[in-house]
């Protein structure tokens, strides 16, 4: 499937001691993309300020969305967006979102929920935001509205395994669809979820820790009990034989070392594969 590629090396949401070395990962996935369909946005070098939002480093992720919404103008195509933190999903999924009003499912791999505000963040950290904010709800500046936004009863969380009490709040509260890792071994459980929204189209959010540490090294949040990569992969192509893929995302990748990267990068083009062959 032909796919544009934008990649976004941002860290400023993510509070992980291995933060910047979301950049790292970001770029070193953009050396094995191809050229002429990738565009590069340029993430700014401060940290930024929290403009007393509640977000750390609100100022430079605001920047980000801003660059990423002009490099994505008039996109008609379909892209994968390469992280940096989840909160590059945020304008991602806004395009995506908005070229298929209200028939658009979201499909968050994560380890985390990603459902916190800013008065129930535990951090600051936007990445821990992220999908909140998707929603329609947080701060103004870093939160979708209108056809952009995908609501809660069109978002299955996939592989989520660390969630926090105001998270797990939500998710009851809300009746938010929840597959943890087990769940996932076979991806009848998985698609019948995301029949169940009632869309034609899904956006995939894969934030690398839903993998287990063992199947990858560089991940900025490593957690035990993941998933492993085939059976990532097998899950993104039984979503794919049922639904119309309307975007993707793949963020956390953060390698302590050049060497490191390139022995994770085989598992990280399988997925690539799963998403565009």
């Amino acid at each position: 499937m032909p796919a544009n590629f934008v990649v976004v090396p941002q860290w400023q949401g993510s509070v992980s001691p291995r933060a910047m070395r979301l950049a790292d990962g970001a770029v070193a996935i953009r050396g094995d993309l191809p050229a002429s369909a990738t565009t590069d946005v340029e993430v700014p070098t401060e940290a930024g300020d929290s403009l007393d939002t509640g977000i750390s480093r609100f100022s430079a992720l605001v920047a980000v969305r801003q660059r990423m919404s002009q490099a994505q103008a008039g996109t008609s195509d379909w892209t994968l967006t390469v992280g940096g933190d989840c909160g590059v999903s945020l304008t991602a999924v806004e395009n995506a979102a908005a070229r298929h009003p209200d028939d658009v499912a979201l499909v968050w791999f994560d380890a985390h929920p990603d459902l916190h505000t800013p008065e129930s963040s535990p951090s600051g950290g936007f990445t821990g935001m992220a999908l909140r904010a998707i929603t329609g709800e947080g701060v103004e500046g870093l939160r979708l509205s209108g056809s952009g936004a995908v609501p809660l009863e069109r978002v299955v969380l996939a592989g989520t395994r660390d969630i926090d009490a105001a998270e797990a709040e939500v998710i009851r509260a809300r009746s938010v669809a929840i597959l943890g890792s087990d769940d996932l071994e076979t991806p009848e459980a998985l698609v019948e979820a995301v029949r169940r929204t009632g869309t034609a189209h899904v956006y995939l959010h894969i934030d690398l820790d839903v993998l287990d540490p063992a199947a990858l090294n560089g991940l900025a949040n490593p957690l035990p009990f993941g998933i492993d990569v085939g059976t990532l992969t097998t899950a993104i192509t039984a979503l794919r034989a049922d639904f119309t893929l309307a975007g993707a995302t793949i963020a956390g990748f953060s390698p302590s070392s050049p060497e490191h990267a390139e022995d994770d990068l085989p598992s990280i083009l399988r997925i690539i594969g799963a998403l565009t062959r």
